[in-house]
């Protein structure tokens, strides 16, 4: 089926840049309508509607800060506002604690921001993403944000942190998934070296030891995720739910 998402409509957050562009792209061109949020980065976030309408497909932008109740209670109002329904919600928004002013706070400060945003966020939308889904024909599809080394473990202080939180977020999902089937269905991406951000900021010395240490010898993509998502959105994943989909070139196996 060459648009595996036609007539579908998704709502990816923290969809202005990076992974969450990635995804909200190649919904798009698998067919889907798409609205995507931003907190800071408006401007990426219209790039990114303007791409999805250049496809042909609808699309709109929604302000978000998940530290704010407010603003992630008007979420999914605002969102089947704009669309009519959501067929799938993907918690892709998370906190920026490795790379500019994020990097400069304590290590509690970066453990509270990732707590509200990440942990907190995630599992506000997703309940309000279940109860939206529940009560519409057809259901729906939760796609939640991990990491790949909550299953082993990485040392190091930031480390502890993303896998205490990210490690939280892999557990709740999966009783969420049993909580809301058959209606919802729930799954989680873990990505692991991907190239955003946080990557292009290494030397290279660096960055060619991660690739070094990747059984596929390189660093993965925005669109490597992506395409993983496209395919839990799609008919052809009505059979899984409460899984978790490593994508980091098999460095957790």
């Amino acid at each position: 089926m060459s648009d595996p998402l036609s007539g579908r409509t998704l709502l990816v957050t923290g969809g202005s840049s990076g992974i969450g562009r990635a995804i909200a792209l190649a919904a798009a061109r698998a067919g889907a309508d798409v609205a995507v949020t931003y907190r800071a980065n408006e401007r990426g976030a219209r790039d990114v509607e303007r791409e999805i309408r250049s496809l042909g497909r609808r699309s709109a932008v929604i302000r978000l800060d998940l530290t704010d109740a407010r603003s992630l209670k008007a979420l999914g109002p605002a969102a089947r506002s704009a669309l009519g329904r959501l067929d799938v919600w993907v918690n892709n928004a998370g906190a920026d604690i490795l790379t500019g002013d994020g990097a400069k706070l304590s290590t509690e400060e970066k453990l509270d921001l990732l707590v509200t945003v990440d942990l907190r966020g995630t599992m506000l939308a997703s309940w309000q993403a279940a109860e939206l889904m529940a009560a519409q024909d057809g259901g729906g599809v939760i796609i939640n944000m991990s990491w790949d080394h909550v299953l082993t473990g990485m040392a190091g202080l930031n480390p502890q942190l993303f896998a205490a939180v990210k490690g939280g977020v892999l557990a709740f999902s999966k009783s969420l998934a049993r909580s809301v089937a058959p209606r919802v269905r729930v799954n989680v991406l873990a990505p692991g070296w991907i190239e955003t951000s946080f990557g292009a900021g290494m030397d290279d010395s660096a960055r060619k030891a991660v690739a070094d240490s990747v059984p596929v010898k390189r660093w993965g993509t925005p669109d490597d995720v992506a395409a993983a998502a496209v395919f839990l959105a799609s008919p052809g994943a009505t059979y899984i739910t409460g899984q978790v989909i490593a994508i980091g070139g098999g460095v957790v196996m």
